[in-house]
């Protein structure tokens, strides 16, 4: 079978996870309560005796995604226009164990994830102001705009590692 190339508004990409706020946010709430799994069986492994890399591996999924999530999570939470509360709560909602589940459940039901990304400018006033305009040229590039988070994602990762695992040290701890 032949391999396809389509086009970024071919039909068949137009559902992709990424053509609206509330699909991305959701992947990657799901995404993060998924590697709060992969992190607690690491632990329960590492409790059972297999080696503390597991942890290490399972912590570096989870911080990864965890740090994906934040940025999704503040992007919608700019398209959308949530009150800086409900952002706050949304990123926080990755540090308890699955709770960016119910968190999107409760943004979608009340209505905060509604809507499609703002590529254009309306009567709002606030699509005035530079930091609108800034969002809507991103947006309307979203490679540079994916690109971009990305690279900070990454940069933000590496500079976490360097400092090391949450309550300090440098390794797993092999406490027997």
């Amino acid at each position: 079978m032949p391999h396809l190339r389509l086009a970024w508004n071919h039909p068949d990409l137009r559902s992709t996870v990424f053509t609206q706020p509330s699909r991305l946010y959701r992947a990657l709430a799901i995404a993060e309560a998924i590697t709060w799994t992969i992190l607690i069986a690491a632990l329960i492994a590492r409790a059972a005796g297999a080696p503390g890399i597991v942890v290490t591996i399972g912590g570096g999924i989870h911080g990864f995604v965890f740090l994906a999530y934040g940025a999704t999570a503040i992007l919608v939470a700019l398209n959308n226009r949530w009150h800086a509360g409900t952002a706050v709560l949304a990123v926080a909602s990755a540090v308890v164990p699955y709770a960016t589940i119910p968190m999107e459940i409760w943004l979608h039901r009340t209505g905060r994830l509604a809507g499609d990304w703002r590529l254009d400018a309306t009567d709002d006033p606030r699509d005035r102001t530079w930091f609108d305009r800034l969002m809507r040229w991103f947006l309307r590039r979203p490679w540079v705009l994916g690109a971009l988070i990305a690279i900070a994602v990454v940069a933000l990762y590496v500079i976490l590692l360097l400092v090391g695992p949450p309550g300090g040290g440098s390794a797993p701890c092999s406490c027997g």
